[in-house]
C-alpha cells in the first residue's frame, strides 16, 4: 500500500513532468492525491523541501530502475544498457524525466536544490565509474563524466525536442573512446 507521503510525490512528479514548476503546490498536490488539506505541508514544510523531496524521489526511482541490470561485461554491453536506460528513460518514463529536467533547471538559481541533485549525480557517476573500472577504463573520472554528459544531451534533446533519432551511433562513440 502506497503511503500518504508516496501519494504526495506521485502527484508531485506528474505535476512537475506534465505542467512544470508553476503547476507545483502543496494545495494542488493535496487535491490531486486526494489527501486531506494540508498533508503535502506536513510532509513538506516549505517549497524548498518539497523540491528536495521530489528529487529524492527521482533518483530513488531511477537508482532502482538501473539495478542489478546494469552489470554489462563488455563495451558492447555497456552501450547496449545505455540505450535501453535512454530508451526507457525517455520514453516508459518521460514524465518522471521532463520532472527531473524542471528541477535542474530551478536548480541553476536554487542552492540547496543544487546540492540535492549533485548528490544525486554522484552516486551515478561512481557506479558507472565502478563499471568503466571493471572494464579496464584508463580514466574512470573522466569517462565516466564524458558519458554522462553525453547521455544527459540526449536525454534533453529527446525530452525538449521531440528527437527521437537513433542515440547508439552518438552513444557508441563515447563509450568507445571512454573505454579505449
Amino acid at each position: 500500500m502506497t503511503s500518504l507521503r508516496d501519494r504526495a510525490l506521485d502527484v508531485a512528479i506528474e505535476l512537475l513532468g506534465t505542467q512544470g514548476l508553476k503547476a507545483l503546490t502543496h494545495r494542488r498536490i493535496d487535491v490531486r492525491a486526494g489527501l486531506p488539506p494540508g498533508s503535502t505541508s506536513n510532509y513538506f514544510r516549505t517549497r524548498d523541501a518539497l523540491l528536495r523531496g521530489v528529487a529524492d524521489a527521482i533518483l530513488e526511482r531511477e537508482v532502482a530502475g538501473m539495478g542489478a541490470t546494469f552489470a554489462p561485461r563488455s563495451a558492447e554491453e555497456l552501450l547496449d544498457a545505455l540505450v535501453a536506460l535512454l530508451d526507457r528513460t525517455t520514453e516508459d518514463q518521460r514524465t518522471l524525466t521532463s520532472a527531473r529536467l524542471v528541477l535542474f533547471m530551478e536548480a541553476s538559481h536554487n542552492p540547496a536544490l543544487r546540492e540535492t541533485l549533485g548528490q544525486g549525480r554522484a552516486i551515478l557517476e561512481a557506479a558507472l565509474q565502478g563499471v568503466l573500472r571493471d572494464l579496464g577504463a584508463s580514466d574512470t573520472g573522466a569517462s565516466a563524466r564524458a558519458i554522462m554528459a553525453c547521455a544527459e544531451g540526449l536525454i534533453l534533446h529527446r525530452v525538449a525536442r521531440h528527437d527521437d533519432s537513433d542515440i547508439r551511433p552518438v552513444l557508441a562513440l563515447v563509450v568507445r573512446a571512454a573505454i579505449a
